[in-house]
């Protein structure tokens, strides 16, 4: 196996933990346990650090100290590069924490490119995923309602706009999303030996 087939793997498997992780205190959030940490920093934020260390350690290895720099250096653009837009999406309250770090380490272990198109083919798994959640739930129609609301809200004088409560927003568990995105970028960049 190529040794960017480990990285893929690796990839993957801190993607279907945080999804893992994030699919069971989801549910146990809707059954009115609690929820209990959802994606945990000890697998988010250890990837994170794990991840610049095993590339410089790759790169040195296939070609000395410099490359292995150069490695670890685009292990941390990736994290960067992967941060960004969830980081903003998580200061306007539209993303968990715990997501923007595991779109972070998943950007850090396969870097910017294929890190790019992990979270890119996560967005998209969750536009399919979400509607149909909604709909099997029965809040497809009140929710559509809802985001038609919010993009109109700021249109409107203040006087007709509509307030619309926390208890009737809809929170989404993105962490499946992002396993599936991961894998697929993973399946897409996989190396088969000649």
């Amino acid at each position: 196996m190529p040794s960017w087939n480990l990285f893929l793997v690796f990839a993957t498997l801190v993607a279907i933990a945080g999804a893992v992780f994030d699919w069971r205190s989801g549910r146990k959030a809707t059954e009115g346990e609690g929820v209990e940490g959802e994606i945990p920093n000890s697998l988010t934020l250890g990837a994170l650090a794990v991840a610049p260390i095993a590339w410089f350690i790759f790169g040195a290895k296939t070609g000395g100290a410099r490359v292995g720099l150069e490695a670890a250096g685009f292990s941390v653009a990736g994290a960067l590069t992967c941060g960004a837009i969830p980081l903003m999406l998580w200061r306007a309250g539209a993303m968990g924490g715990g997501d923007v770090k595991l779109l972070a380490a998943i950007g850090a272990i396969v870097r910017p490119l294929v890190g790019i198109e992990a979270e890119f083919w996560a967005f998209a798994a969750a536009a399919i995923l979400a509607p149909a959640r909604l709909a099997w739930e029965g809040k497809l129609f009140r929710t559509l309602g809802n985001s038609l609301t919010l993009v109109v809200n700021p249109l409107l004088p203040k006087a007709k706009r509509k307030e619309i409560s926390r208890e009737e927003m809809t929170w989404f568990r993105f962490g499946p999303a992002i396993a599936v995105g991961t894998l697929l970028a993973s399946l897409f960049h996989w190396q088969r030996l000649p």
